[in-house]
């Protein structure tokens, strides 16, 4: 897409035969099968054009043996291990932030390094400001500086400032199970017990507002029945781990009800089902990764197929590196690195992009 060819009035300053040259080259990239809009602004020069693709572009791929850059040294709370790692997070820096559920911290993993370090909790189980109880996310909010944390044994929603390591509350009493945010500043958490997806502005007091589910525990389409993981697209799409619909729904904007995007055939391993999805993933061609908990495997489904494609893992349970053991979170690095937060094998694998 290009967006605009000048800003602030400037577009008489291009030569009209490089514009055409420019269009026929698009034209020539596409193989003619591009839609061309022009849209024209309040004044006589063309303000912004742009092409839409009609192909799929070509579909990434990932090495089939993962490295395991954090943890995998068998299950404990030392700073080279997990216990039940569950969401994670990864910055523009590459450093992981990872809900160790078990061990009721937040570890922070920096690159290359062969432990990580505690930025919450880490102090015994508990329900004090310093504790967490099985906390099940984290998201690092780089405006703020800070960390949210879904604290669910402790039945609410906390920040860390890592600066000055003070916590706070910023939501009680709910069954939260993960946790995203927008560019807004709103804060989305799945509630597992009202099957529910609820949304409110850090800062502003009361329990915010619903944005998906709150039917009660269902199976239709404005219903969940557990949902955990959460994530936005660039149009405020709001896509969620349906987990025991064994489903992944995409909830747009205001919507009253949600679609099936993937999965939603019953439990099984089939490439046309899900078995208890967990984190997800979708990338600028919409196409929608998921970490198929109970399948062992990542799935790559695309909205609108009937099935979906297995891109790592799906070997059976285990510990190799081609292997996966109730995989969790998920993320990509800004190359495009696939990183899995492995559950059962506490250990985070990395896969890297080959295409």
């Amino acid at each position: 897409e290009i967006k605009e060819i000048q800003e602030e009035n400037e577009v008489n300053e291009m030569n009209l035969k490089d514009l055409k040259e420019k269009l026929t080259e698009i034209t020539k990239e596409f193989n003619n099968s591009s839609e061309i809009f022009l849209k024209q602004g309040s004044q006589t020069f063309i303000k912004r054009i742009l092409v839409k693709s009609t192909r799929k572009s070509k579909l990434k791929k990932w090495k089939q043996n993962g490295s395991t850059i954090c943890g995998g040294n068998r299950k404990g709370d030392k700073l080279n291990q997990f216990s039940y790692p569950e969401g994670i997070f990864i910055d523009k820096h590459r450093n992981i932030f990872i809900a160790d559920s078990g061990s009721d911290r937040i570890v922070r993993w920096k690159r290359n390094e062969n432990q990580g370090t505690i930025v919450a909790g880490g102090n015994g189980r508990g329900n004090r400001l310093n504790q967490l109880d099985q906390p099940t996310d984290v998201i690092f909010d780089e405006q703020n500086n800070s960390i949210i944390i879904s604290d669910c044994g402790n039945r609410r929603v906390m920040r860390w400032f890592l600066n000055t390591n003070q916590p706070e509350i910023l939501m009680r009493n709910i069954s939260c199970s993960q946790l995203t945010m927008d560019k807004f500043g709103f804060v989305y958490v799945s509630d597992r017990e009202k099957h529910e997806v609820r949304r409110w502005k850090i800062g502003e007091k009361g329990e915010g507002e619903v944005v998906a589910g709150g039917n009660g525990k269902g199976d239709q389409l404005n219903q969940f029945n557990f949902p955990t993981f959460l994530l936005l697209d660039d149009e405020q799409s709001l896509y969620v781990s349906d987990r025991e619909n064994h489903r992944v729904m995409k909830w747009r904007k205001d919507a009253k009800e949600g679609i099936v995007v993937a999965g939603g055939n019953g439990k099984g391993e089939n490439l046309n089902q899900l078995d208890r999805p967990q984190g997800i993933i979708v990338d600028h061609e919409s196409r929608i990764y998921i970490a198929d908990g109970d399948n062992h495997r990542i799935m790559r489904w695309y909205e609108g197929d009937e099935e979906g494609e297995i891109i790592v893992g799906g070997n059976g349970q285990g510990d190799k590196p081609n292997q996966l053991f109730y995989p969790f979170g998920l993320s990509f690095d800004g190359e495009g690195n696939l990183y899995v937060g492995d559950w059962g094998n506490d250990r985070i694998q990395k896969f890297d992009l080959i295409i």
